[in-house]
């Protein structure tokens, strides 16, 4: 058997998609910078409980869940995004600005829990059951919160050429 990578060359090699997943759940650059350190921090801390498989899945868990204590310890407030941190969102490829700005605020609107499920399937490129398993929820779960994700994306979303995705 292999030697398994330690926990800090997991953190080395998934940093950047760290930091994309917490500015996409946060969708603020300081509280996914609080995020993404707390994760980092959380992830060294229990070095000891990680098993040695799926490293990429066993962060993501650790920030969906401090983002949901986050969550949980704050007031209901709107999600503030900042005109510098659309431009952080984008896939670096010349695109309107005017939609990547309404898709980062519709984005920003979702219901938490949707967001995170979108954002893990649909920009992260994990599975359904991945997901389920990082978000600790029934597969069923995670396939409607993306159901409902993708039609308030779609439905708060003004360009012709996004429509919603429709499994069927």
């Amino acid at each position: 058997m292999g030697r398994h990578p330690s926990v800090r060359d997991l953190l080395v090699v998934h940093l950047p998609v760290l930091r994309r997943y917490a500015h996409g759940l946060t969708g603020h650059r300081a509280d996914a910078e609080d995020l993404l350190q707390a994760t980092l921090l959380r992830a060294i801390e229990h070095e000891k409980s990680w098993r040695g498989e799926n490293g990429r899945a066993w962060l993501y868990a650790i920030m969906t869940n401090l983002n949901l204590n986050r969550l949980r310890g704050r007031s209901r407030q709107p999600v503030l995004i900042s005109i510098d941190d659309t431009e952080e969102m984008g896939d670096g490829r010349n695109s309107d600005p005017l939609v990547h700005n309404q898709l980062v605020r519709a984005l920003g609107a979702l219901e938490p829990d949707a967001r995170a499920a979108l954002l893990l399937v649909s920009i992260e490129g994990f599975t359904y059951r991945e997901a389920a398993d990082i978000l600790n929820v029934p597969i069923g779960t995670v396939m409607s919160r993306l159901s409902r994700a993708r039609r308030q994306l779609s439905a708060r979303v003004d360009y012709p050429s996004v429509t919603p995705f429709v499994r069927r």
